[in-house]
């Protein structure tokens, strides 16, 4: 189980029965003492009060008005939540526009000067525009949830990105490309790449996109795209 999943576990766990030993949260998370007691230290760091209750009887217990004073989300989480908010804003489908903007500003002062750092580079590779009405729809499918992890240490460390990709006509290729941008033309979204071989940007459309991983210990450059006249960079208040 993944260390956040873990912390998750456990502090549902202390909030639903009050008290808990070490040794029945290790049990419940599946891992040893020594790395239960580690997750602990964190969580208390995170500012969740955890008192530790020696003897028998004892245990470890969470203060009820006890809350999280720093985020624990990712930046693909983060960068996930605006581009959601985005894409309905440029599909002209936001009902509750100000309550998005202002939960958005709340998430960007708890997080981390280096999260926010690394959000701002992600999100300048973000563009929005409309999608041309003879383009065909009716085969768009569902994207891979293992595409923003993937991009976004593809596009803050301008690793080279490799996933099969799967064309109109059903055609399946493993394509090893440059990510330059990612492009919403609701409800399609594309990945901008730059195709070493061919030499020359391609459009992939993120539905046909499975098992991305970035490519290790290679690195490249950033290319200015050509896009459209009716293309723009996003722009969200937040941020």
């Amino acid at each position: 189980m993944k260390p956040r999943l873990r912390h998750d576990v456990i502090v549902r766990r202390l909030r639903r029965n009050g008290t808990s030993t070490v040794a029945a949260l290790a049990e419940e998370v599946g891992a040893s003492r020594r790395t239960v007691l580690r997750d602990i230290s964190v969580l208390r760091d995170e500012g969740f009060v955890i008192h530790s209750e020696p003897g028998r009887g004892g245990g470890l217990q969470l203060d009820p008005q006890s809350l999280q004073t720093t985020t624990r989300l990712s930046v693909a989480e983060v960068f996930a939540l605006l581009i959601s908010v985005a894409s309905m804003r440029a599909a002209g489908n936001l009902p509750f526009s100000d309550l998005a903007d202002a939960g958005l500003a709340k998430i960007e002062k708890a997080l981390p000067s280096d999260k926010v750092r690394d959000l701002r580079r992600f999100l300048d590779c973000l563009y929005v525009g409309q999608l041309s009405p003879q383009v065909d729809i009716s085969d768009m499918g569902t994207m891979d949830p293992a595409l923003l992890p993937a991009f976004e240490t593809a596009f803050l460390q301008r690793q080279h990105l490799r996933f099969q990709y799967r064309d109109a006509k059903g055609s399946v290729t493993i394509r090893t490309v440059e990510p330059q941008a990612m492009l919403i033309l609701p409800p399609l979204w594309y990945l901008v790449a730059w195709d070493p071989i061919r030499k020359d940007f391609r459009h992939f459309r993120m539905d046909r996109i499975s098992r991305p991983e970035y490519v290790q210990d290679t690195t490249f450059r950033r290319r200015h795209v050509p896009f459209e006249d009716n293309v723009r960079p996003i722009q969200l208040s937040p941020f």
